[in-house]
């Protein structure tokens, strides 16, 4: 349990659920917070107790629309202005992270970017999960906590007690953490191939691996539109795999994503709870991360190391 006199967790609008299980685990009260709209779509924050002194915690996950990182930035403000003596950011979900690199002549980099507003709007540290690329963490000048979802995916596949599994990554660029989930479980592992037509559309795709009579779990960071873990599952099935499952980190599912899921050869599809999901999908699966998070904010707040939280 944590110290009430010292410290307090606030949740942005659409992360409130997962602040919600967070205190649960930590076993304090959600902080009041209040967003007042205006007809034009403008917003305002405000908070309805005293956190003068104390270490804040802000869960937001910053997922589209846009509303949910401007809503972070006011919260991180009037904790500022409300003489906070910490203010720390709880983002399960960093979006706007696949603008990581200049890829092509006159691009934006809207990952570094957000790092820059959230700096300049006054946070101390940030708590986050699986950010698109590692290095993301060092666009910030304040610690980073990255986070792992492996630390509640792999105890569920463990429960699958799969035979002949088989780990995939649907293209090269997971191919690291498709590798880190195959030495941990102790299987082969298995790549694609790919290439893209534009961006959310996928040109070919390739098999690199043998995956005839196995189970195949594909790893990924997040899902968005489903097309290349969709067409990866259909090929492995294809090329004679038993079963195909598929688990990321972070359930995006914009557009056709839940249609394509549905008429995949995927068995299931296993995210964490980083963001809400609210379409209704069988195949769709999703794991709590509150208690990892809550864990990772007591042992701030006690200034005790989170890396033995890692399985890998």
């Amino acid at each position: 349990m944590i110290d009430l006199n010292s410290s307090m967790v606030f949740s942005g609008t659409c992360t409130k659920y997962l602040a919600e299980e967070i205190c649960r685990s930590l076993g304090c009260p959600l902080g009041k917070m209040v967003m007042t709209k205006f007809s034009d779509g403008e917003f305002a924050v405000s908070y309805e107790q005293s956190i003068r002194g104390r270490d804040v915690f802000l869960v937001q996950s910053t997922f589209p629309s846009s509303d949910n990182l401007m809503e972070l930035l006011l919260m991180i403000d009037a904790a500022k202005r409300a003489s906070a003596k910490t203010i720390n950011a709880v983002i399960p979900y960093f979006g706007w992270a696949r603008q990581d690199r200049k890829d092509k002549p006159r691009v934006s980099l809207g990952a570094k970017l957000v790092a820059d507003l959230l700096m300049a709007a006054g946070i101390d540290r940030v708590i986050t999960m699986d950010l698109h690329a590692d290095q993301i963490q060092g666009f910030f000048d304040v610690p980073v906590d990255h986070l792992y979802a492996s630390g509640v995916i792999m105890p569920y596949l463990q429960s699958l007690n799969l035979e002949d599994m088989v780990i995939a990554s649907p293209d090269m660029g997971g191919s690291k953490r498709a590798n880190t989930y195959a030495k941990y479980l102790g299987c082969p592992l298995v790549l694609c191939n790919k290439t893209r037509a534009r961006a959310n559309v996928v040109g070919s795709m390739q098999v690199i691996g043998d995956v005839k009579d196995k189970n195949v779990i594909i790893i990924d960071d997040m899902v968005d539109t489903a097309g290349t873990i969709t067409k990866a599952a259909d090929i492995m099935k294809e090329a004679g795999a038993k079963s195909v499952r598929a688990c990321a980190s972070h359930c995006v599912m914009s557009g056709p994503a839940t249609q394509r899921v549905m008429d995949s050869a995927l068995e299931e599809i296993v995210f964490t709870n980083s963001i809400p999901y609210t379409k209704d999908c069988p195949k769709v699966k999703q794991l709590s991360v509150a208690d990892m998070f809550a864990e990772t904010i007591r042992r701030v707040l006690e200034n005790k190391s989170i890396s033995d939280q890692y399985l890998m």
